[in-house]
């Protein structure tokens, strides 16, 4: 049996200050959870102000949500012991744990219409960044409470999607920095036999993508057997066609202005780079994917010639690398391409847990 509770009903607002000093471990409200704020900062401190004396005082199982800013409506419980700070901002409350567990709520708040009824209650110009949430506004969100023993079989079965998946994460973090150490170690060419220095002009094509008009990517939203070729920028494929030099081979990209500058992408032919885009086209002796690997130990950040970081393509080319003989080259491209296959592997694992795990979790919390 569930009995829908308002949100009032379980839960008590908690604005302790920390006038004594208890603690100077502050703790942050994110989109990523109830994090140390020390985690945010290269000098690992506990503290973000000198005087803590009017953050709130958080004790272990209580709640913590931001009530404005971009990351409003982020709520999280602390897991660890108490007492920690937060922020002024923030609002604390606590629920009573002989009606609903604070696991239990905060998988209900996470599901799909738990957080649509916590979030429309925001307050405020909507599109203008002075939404807020006060607690007085949330008190009347309807919470299911089925008993207890209910309670925490549910949140027994989403217990064992959470471990796999940071399961999964760890693995990826692990094989990434394997991953990292390896690309190093066998890209340290220097001084060895058969290893020459060649700049990128000597041995690439460097093509600038040519403007594509807004309208041909809207005009055509497939492939079709007259233009074949994707509109290509920034790692994203839009179906759509110009009048631009058309890639018909496999080759590296480099963004070459905005934000983004310097990012490298190995891209299949068959497609139309955009103007945001330098296309390095390999001659004969240098395998491509050699080339994309090699690119990612170049610093292709160093111009900015005005408000907005670029390069230009005499840039690119002034760039050099180790190129060693072609089956050189083709062996380190096997050894990483085996480690950028695994890690796919760990991502695409991790995204299906995920979804799963989304999807039990607004099954097993819907009671209508």
């Amino acid at each position: 049996m569930v009995e829908w509770k308002k949100l009032g009903d379980i839960a008590t607002l908690q604005k302790t200050k920390n006038k004594k000093h208890l603690t100077e471990n502050a703790y942050s409200i994110t989109q990523a959870g109830l994090v140390p704020t020390k985690s945010f900062f290269k000098e690992k401190t506990n503290i973000t102000s000198h005087d803590t004396s009017g953050y709130y005082i958080v004790e272990k199982d209580w709640f913590v949500y931001s009530p404005s800013r971009i990351d409003v409506g982020s709520i999280n419980y602390l897991k660890d012991d108490g007492p920690v700070i937060v922020s002024p901002i923030d609002v604390v409350f606590s629920v009573d744990a002989n009606i609903c567990l604070p696991s239990y709520l905060l998988e209900y708040f996470f599901t799909y219409k738990g957080k649509k009824d916590l979030l429309k209650r925001r307050e405020g110009v909507e599109g203008m960044g002075r939404r807020n949430l006060p607690f007085n506004a949330i008190k009347s969100v309807q919470i299911p409470i089925p008993s207890l023993s209910e309670q925490q079989r549910i949140v027994g079965i989403l217990d064992t999607f959470t471990s796999s998946i940071s399961n999964l994460k760890e693995q990826l973090a692990l094989r990434r920095k394997q991953y990292e150490h390896y690309r190093d170690e066998l890209l340290d060419l220097e001084g060895k036999e058969g290893v020459e220095m060649k700049t990128i002009g000597e041995v690439c094509d460097v093509i600038t993508g040519g403007e594509v008009p807004e309208n041909t990517i809207k005009g055509q939203q497939a492939p079709t057997e007259s233009h074949p070729f994707a509109v290509y920028t920034n790692g994203k494929d839009t179906y759509g066609y110009a009048d631009t030099y058309q890639v018909d081979s496999d080759v590296v990209c480099v963004s070459s202005i905005g934000a983004n500058t310097g990012a490298i992408f190995y891209k299949t032919g068959k497609f139309t780079p955009a103007i945001r885009l330098k296309v390095l086209i390999p001659h004969y002796g240098v395998n491509t994917k050699f080339l994309y690997y090699a690119s990612m130990k170049i610093d292709f950040k160093g111009r900015n010639t005005g408000s907005v970081p670029n390069i230009n393509a005499n840039y690119v080319k002034s760039k050099s690398f180790f190129l060693p003989s072609l089956s050189e080259q083709s062996r380190i491209v096997s050894f990483l391409d085996t480690f950028e296959a695994s890690i796919s592997n760990l991502e695409a694992q991790i995204a299906a847990r995920e979804k799963q795990y989304e999807y039990y979790r607004n099954k097993l919390l819907t009671f209508e």
